[in-house]
């Protein structure tokens, strides 16, 4: 049995937690200034918790962060700080070569590291989430998850390779929604979305629709989001593909990003108002 921490356990850290729970290891949480909806969470799944990161680098001999991806370094130097000397997993969606730069940082400090990429949504159903990881000791944090619903999979000794993965998914399901976006707001502005839906809807009678949710649907994460799609240029830069897209999809999940702390789903007109006024 492991004693295991959980740096920021959202919705998705939440449910990364609660599989290592599942696996039969000692979770803890670091409780000071988060929120009261972060608080339930923890609470709700039997979270131990501490008052300090300070704290939690004591007690546990693993840390998994999972944390928005501009928060990434900082979280790795508050844990070098913190004097933690154990196993640390970062399972955050950034480029490889800022994976490789933490990594080295945290050897630097006597840190061991592994580098992670969650694909799928948060970890509450079989066959849903692949925790992909990679490095000398991947197996290490895979061995936290056996027997659970969040499927760790290790996929090679090298810093970055899971990070990598996590980058080209995304690139693809994230990148296509920021562009479905950004589609669906120029039609409106150019007074043509009716007739752009008329067009989709011959190849596909509920295409709009579909469509029309899947913009809807990324309004509450697209604060998030945002610093993801400047990981993904930075990881196409580095091989030399074009990065442009992808700041560009930056710029619209940034315009989306009011929208985080929505009570209730917005609507399509009112997301594509947003879109465009932000563009003025």
């Amino acid at each position: 049995m492991s004693k295991v921490g959980i740096v920021n356990p959202g919705a998705m850290g939440v449910s990364i937690a609660a599989s290592g729970r599942a696996g039969g290891h000692e979770v803890y949480w670091s409780s000071a200034g988060r929120s009261a909806d972060t608080r339930q969470r923890a609470l709700a799944n039997n979270l131990l918790a501490v008052q300090s990161l300070a704290e939690l680098c004591a007690v546990c001999d693993v840390i998994l962060c999972v944390c928005p991806p501009h928060a990434a370094v900082s979280v790795a130097a508050a844990v070098i700080d913190a004097g933690f000397s154990g196993l640390y997993c970062d399972g955050n969606a950034i480029a490889p070569q800022q994976a490789q730069r933490i990594g080295e940082r945290l050897a630097a400090a006597g840190i061991d590291f592994v580098d992670g990429g969650i694909i799928g949504p948060p970890a509450w159903k079989e066959g849903t989430t692949r925790f992909y990881l990679s490095g000398p000791s991947a197996a290490q944090i895979a061995h936290l998850f056996e027997g659970t619903v969040t499927e760790a999979v290790v996929i090679g000794d090298e810093v970055g390779k899971a990070s990598a993965l996590k980058m080209v998914f995304a690139a693809q399901t994230k990148g296509f929604t920021a562009l479905l976006s950004a589609i669906q707001g120029a039609a409106e502005e150019l007074g043509v979305r009716e007739d752009l839906d008329r067009e989709w809807a011959r190849r596909d009678p509920d295409v709009a629709e579909r469509r029309g949710a899947q913009v809807r649907n990324v309004t509450g994460k697209a604060w998030r989001f945002a610093g993801e799609m400047q990981e993904i240029a930075a990881t196409f830069e580095l091989v030399g593909m074009p990065p442009g897209f992808f700041l560009a999809a930056h710029d619209v999940y940034q315009r989306m990003a009011r929208f985080k702390d929505a009570d209730e789903l917005p609507e399509l007109d009112e997301v594509l108002a947003t879109l465009m006024d932000d563009s003025r």
